[in-house]
C-alpha cells in the first residue's frame, strides 16, 4: 500500500514534467515561465520550494530533542518570508523587466548596475553553484533518508535510495522547466500541507487527549520542554534568539525563491500571492513545531525515555521496558505514520515528506542551470555566432540540471551531515550574498556597481570565514553578521566611489514608475 502510494504521487509529479515538455519554446519559458505563473501557483511554489526536507524533518527533529526553543527558527521563517514578498516582490517584479528583461537574478544585478563586462553575472553564478551543490545535497540526503525509512532498507542502500529520488527529479526538471517545476511544487505543497496537519491531531488522538500528552511532556527530562524561552533545558539568551531569528533575512537573496517574484503574471497579483504565502507558511510551521513537541510525547509513552542524543547526526538513543534502541529524530514524522495510519494514507503522509524534498531540490537545480546557460554562455561570442540560440540553451540548460545534480549527489553520499546543518550554511551563504544587495538595489538610488561588488564578496567572505574560524568562539549564526557587514560594504563603498551612470539612475526611476498594461 505504501508502495502504491509513492507510484501514483511520482506518476503525478513526471506526469506534470511531460505535460510542461512542448510548452517551453524559448529561454524565457524554460527558466521564468514566460513572466506568466498565476498567483496562487507563484505562492505555493514558492513556499514549497523555500522549505524542504528541513520543514518535515529538520526542524520536527530539533525540536523533539531540544523543545520549544528551536521554534524560533520557525518564528523568523515566518517574518522573514512576509517581509520579503512585501518589500521585495512587486519593485523586483518591475525592476527586473526595465533592467532589459532580467530573467535570472545574476542578470538582474548586472543590468542593474551596467556591468557590461559580466563580472556580477560571473561571480554571483560562482555563488549561486556552490552553494545550490550543498543545498541540492541535502535535499538529495534527505531524500534518501525517506526512501531508507519507509520501506526498511539496510544502511548499505543509502545511495540507491538518493539515487532513485535524484533521478526522478532530474527527469520532470529535465522535461518541463520553471512551469514543471512551479506546477509540481504547487501540488507539492498541498500534500505538504496536508501531512502536517493531519499528524499532530492523529497523535494527540492515540495518546488519550492535550491533557495527557501535557503530562508527559512535564515528565520528559528536560526542563521547560515547552517554554518558547527554553532550549535543551537551558534558559535562551538573547544571542541564541537573536541568530534563530536572523534565518529571516535568507529571504531576500534566495535565488529559487526571489525568482518566483520576477515570473509572476502582473505586478498587481503579488498582494494576492503574499495573502496566500503567509497563511500556508503560518500554517506549514506552526503543525511542524507542533510535529515535534508531539513526538517527543509519542516516543516516551510508545517507546522509552529518550536517555542521549547526538547533535551531529540526529540519532539518539531511548530505553524501555524492552531495552534500549536508537532512532533518528528526523524521522519522527515517518515513525508516527506508520505506527499510526492505514498503510494506503501513511504512504501518502511519507509522500509528503518526499515532496518536501523534491520542491526544493528542482528549483535549485533550474536555477544553477539557467545561471550557467543565461548568465554565462549566453553573453559569449560562441552565442553570438549561434542560429536557433534559444532552443540550444535549452538543451544545454537540461544538461547542467544532470550535472549538478550529479555533483550533489556524489556529496550527499560521502558525507553524514545531517539535513539542518547543510541548509542553514547554503542558506546563510545566499542571504549574505544577495540578500543586502537586492535591498539596495531596489531602494537606493545611489548604488553603484562598485558598492553592488563590494557587498557580495564581503557576505559571501563572511559567511565563510564566520563559519570556519568564529562561530565556535561566538555561538552567533553566521547570516546575522554576513548580512550586516555586506549592508555596511555596499553603502560605504558606493559612497566613496562616483555616482551611477545618468542611464542607470533613469532606470531606476523607471522601475519606480513603471505600470505593466
Amino acid at each position: 500500500m505504501v508502495l502504491i502510494a509513492f507510484i501514483i504521487y511520482f506518476v503525478v509529479v513526471l506526469g506534470i514534467g511531460y505535460y510542461f515538455y512542448n510548452k517551453s519554446h524559448n529561454i524565457e519559458d524554460y527558466i521564468l515561465g514566460g513572466r506568466n505563473i498565476n498567483p496562487y501557483v507563484t505562492a505555493m511554489s514558492a513556499q514549497a520550494s523555500d522549505m524542504s526536507g528541513w520543514l518535515l524533518m529538520g526542524l520536527p527533529g530539533a525540536v523533539l530533542l531540544m523543545g520549544m526553543g528551536e521554534a524560533w527558527i520557525g518564528i523568523g521563517l515566518a517574518i522573514g518570508s512576509y517581509l520579503s514578498w512585501l518589500f521585495v516582490a512587486k519593485k523586483l517584479r518591475k525592476h527586473s523587466v526595465i533592467a532589459n528583461n532580467s530573467l535570472t537574478i545574476p542578470e538582474f544585478f548586472s543590468n542593474r548596475y551596467g556591468d557590461k563586462k559580466g563580472y556580477l553575472r560571473l561571480i554571483c553564478t560562482i555563488i549561486i553553484l556552490f552553494f545550490f551543490v550543498i543545498y541540492v545535497a541535502s535535499g538529495f540526503s534527505a531524500g534518501g533518508k525517506i526512501l531508507m525509512a519507509v520501506f526498511g532498507l539496510p544502511e548499505s542502500y543509502s545511495i540507491i535510495a538518493m539515487g532513485i529520488g535524484a533521478i526522478i527529479i532530474i527527469i520532470y526538471t529535465f522535461m518541463g522547466g520553471y512551469k514543471a517545476v512551479c506546477w509540481t511544487d504547487f501540488f507539492q505543497a498541498i500534500l505538504m500541507i496536508f501531512a502536517v496537519v493531519i499528524v499532530p491531531f492523529a497523535v494527540v488522538g492515540s495518546l488519550g487527549g492535550m491533557e495527557a500528552v501535557q503530562t508527559i511532556w512535564d515528565s520528559v527530562g528536560v526542563e521547560e520542554f515547552t517554554n518558547l524561552f527554553f532550549d535543551a533545558g537551558q534558559p535562551l539568551t538573547a544571542i541564541a534568539i537573536l541568530s534563530s531569528m536572523a534565518w529571516a533575512f535568507g529571504y531576500f537573496g534566495m535565488p529559487h525563491i526571489v525568482v518566483r517574484y520576477m515570473s509572476i503574471r502582473h505586478p498587481d497579483e503579488v498582494k494576492v500571492a503574499r495573502r496566500v504565502s503567509l497563511i500556508w507558511i503560518v500554517i506549514a510551521l506552526g503543525a511542524a513545531i507542533a510535529i515535534g513537541l508531539v513526538g517527543r510525547a509519542f516516543i516516551e509513552a510508545n517507546y522509552g525515555t529518550i536517555i542521549s542524543y547526538d547533535g551531529g547526526t540526529t540519532k539518539f538513543i531511548y530505553e524501555g521496558a524492552s531495552g534500549t534502541g536508537e532512532m533518528i529524530a528526523e524521522n519522527i514524522l515517518l515513525y508516527m505514520g506508520n505506527d499510526l495510519f492505514f498503510p494506503l494514507i501513511a504512504g501518502f503522509l511519507f509522500a509528503a515528506i518526499m515532496a518536501a524534498c523534491m520542491s526544493t531540490v528542482d528549483s535549485q537545480l533550474l536555477v544553477s542551470s539557467s545561471s550557467i546557460t543565461n548568465d554565462v554562455l549566453k553573453g559569449t561570442k560562441w552565442a553570438e555566432k549561434q542560429e536557433n540560440l534559444d532552443h540550444k540553451l535549452m538543451w544545454i540548460s537540461r544538461i547542467v540540471v544532470i550535472a549538478v545534480a550529479v555533483f550533489a549527489f556524489l556529496l550527499a553520499s560521502s558525507g553524514n551531515n545531517s539535513i539542518m546543518g547543510l541548509v542553514s550554511y547554503a542558506w546563510a551563504g545566499f542571504g549574505a550574498s544577495f540578500g543586502p544587495l537586492m535591498i539596495l538595489s531596489l531602494y537606493w538610488k545611489r548604488m553603484n556597481f562598485s558598492g553592488a561588488l563590494a557587498s557580495i564578496l564581503v557576505g559571501f567572505a563572511t559567511i565563510m570565514i564566520w563559519n570556519m574560524v568564529i562561530k565556535q568562539y561566538v555561538g552567533i549564526y553566521e547570516l546575522l553578521p554576513g548580512f550586516i557587514f555586506a549592508m555596511i560594504a555596499g553603502i560605504v563603498v558606493s559612497l566613496l566611489t562616483k555616482p551611477p551612470s545618468e542611464d542607470i539612475v533613469k532606470q531606476f526611476d523607471d522601475a519606480q514608475n513603471y505600470i505593466e498594461e
